[in-house]
């Protein structure tokens, strides 16, 4: 279940920085709407790396739909296997 608290629970943060754990973030509302979440830092620094991968993973589809794809014994005779 999600950990959902106004914004003006920050008036105690370490109460609320101690509520927040890997994979169970801190959601904060403001005027009863969702506005901010709290993450530890290793969780942010995994999700700016699937972000990055998932990027890369794009512009090589992108480019095997525009170029076309490499089949297996192109990429083994590149890679010398």
């Amino acid at each position: 279940m999600p950990n959902i608290k106004p914004v003006s629970d920050l008036r105690n943060y370490t109460d609320v920085l101690n509520e927040v754990n890997e994979g169970s973030p801190v959601y904060l509302t403001r005027n009863g709407r969702g506005e901010y979440a709290i993450i530890k830092l290793s969780e942010l620094d995994k999700l700016k790396a699937i972000i990055k991968l998932l990027s890369k993973l794009e512009e090589g589809e992108k480019s095997a739909r525009e170029k076309g794809w490499l089949s297996a014994a192109d990429v083994e005779a590149t890679l010398g296997l």
